[in-house]
């Protein structure tokens, strides 16, 4: 398949990604939220400028491990991230539960209860120091979900991607041959030193003799879908432990940047740099580099990996959901803050919260408008995805 009709194919998949639910819409389409941001700046609070997701979804915070093995629930993909204003991840995590607690016919009143709690556990989460785990009583979902990831291996990640306990890539509708050139330059980039000194490091070994068993263009994700992304085998020496890398191209950020923001011109460089700033259990194991000129960035693919995903869920089950993840990502920004000014921060979004409690908060008003924007646009999308599939 050449250039042309993949990138075709790919369009027409991420299509059908987005048609299959508001959720999956939502997670596919962050034009319309950062055209709404740029509509509705002024209404929202402005905070300290830090790396920020940029693209805080549910979808895109889950378990991850770090060097020891020790898993931590973090963000996990930061296509987008910039130096910002941290209101926005709140705004578009905000979102992204309130769709899913419709999703769960849940009422409105508990939409409402959810975003406080969300906000609720952003002011509170612990920034005293630098862990990488915020200390957060975790609900029985998070728990879970830890504790699965704790237990995972190799196998489990192989039939989880690749339907096979075997280290090899098997060509199907979601691993395609790469293409001659792309196939060399992805070859050649596993050789990377420092690529292989961060292999060697997760695998707890001092050496790293990278042994290429096979590399295929992965079709992943939903919004990247277009773009380059590769997935790679790699063994330590003939016989040492199996690694899956994935190369993703960094494409430029569409989310807004503070003001006078001084960031990586390299796209590749201002996605790792973000990503060790606000999730260092994954952002220690990336490397930023090229394939064929174009910029990527590579991430060892742990067992212990898992994003969030929950079905259908209670009322209270969401609201405490909501309250832990709040403090998981005021951790990931309140660690690149002074104590001092972390407070500051966290006291005006408390007291903003508090001041008027029969007046809707800028969270539940930036949330309202979104799903409304978001909905409209699903079932449009839907209309135009059915005419041309008639």
């Amino acid at each position: 398949m050449n250039s042309k009709d993949r990138d075709s194919f790919l369009s027409s998949r991420r299509n059908l990604k987005m048609a299959r639910s508001p959720e999956a819409y939502i997670r596919g389409t962050t034009k319309l939220f950062y055209e709404w941001l740029d509509r509705c700046a002024q209404s929202i609070p402005n905070g300290p400028p830090i790396w920020i997701c940029g693209d805080c979804h549910m979808g895109n915070l889950g378990a991850l491990a770090d060097g020891d093995g020790d898993v931590a629930i973090q963000i996990r993909d930061f296509d987008q991230t910039v130096i910002g204003n941290p209101a926005h991840d709140l705004i578009r995590l905000g979102l992204s539960l309130a769709s899913t607690a419709r999703g769960s016919d849940l009422p409105g009143v508990t939409t409402a209860r959810m975003l406080d709690a969300l906000v609720g556990g952003y002011e509170t989460a612990c920034v005293e120091d630098t862990a990488s785990t915020p200390r957060l009583r975790p609900p029985k979902d998070i728990k879970k979900l830890v504790k699965h990831s704790l237990h995972r291996r190799w196998k489990n990640l192989a039939m989880e991607n690749f339907q096979t306990k075997r280290p090899l890539l098997p060509r199907n509708k979601r691993l395609w041959p790469l293409h001659r050139d792309e196939r060399r330059a992805v070859m050649a980039l596993c050789k990377d030193e420092e690529l292989e000194r961060v292999v060697a490091s997760s695998q707890g070994s001092t050496t790293f003799d990278p042994k290429v068993l096979d590399a295929a263009y992965w079709i992943k994700g939903c919004s990247s879908l277009g773009h380059l992304r590769c997935a790679v085998l790699v063994r330590n020496g003939k016989r040492g432990p199996v690694s899956l890398l994935d190369i993703k191209e960094a494409v430029a950020a569409a989310a807004p940047s503070a003001a006078g923001a001084e960031m990586p011109q390299d796209h590749a460089e201002r996605v790792l740099t973000g990503a060790k700033a606000l999730s260092p259990n994954l952002g220690d194991r990336m490397v930023a580099s090229k394939v064929m000129g174009t910029a990527v960035f590579i991430r060892e693919i742990t067992p212990q990996d898992m994003k969030i995903e929950v079905n259908r869920l209670a009322g209270d089950e969401i609201q405490a959901i909501a309250h832990y993840l709040g403090g998981v990502v005021g951790h990931a920004h309140g660690r690149q803050m002074d104590r001092q000014v972390w407070r500051s921060w966290a006291t005006g979004l408390a007291r903003a919260r508090k001041k008027h409690a029969d007046t809707p908060s800028w969270l539940w008003s930036s949330v309202i408008d979104l799903l409304s924007i978001h909905d409209k646009a699903y079932l449009e999308h839907c209309r135009q995805f059915a005419l041309g599939h008639h």
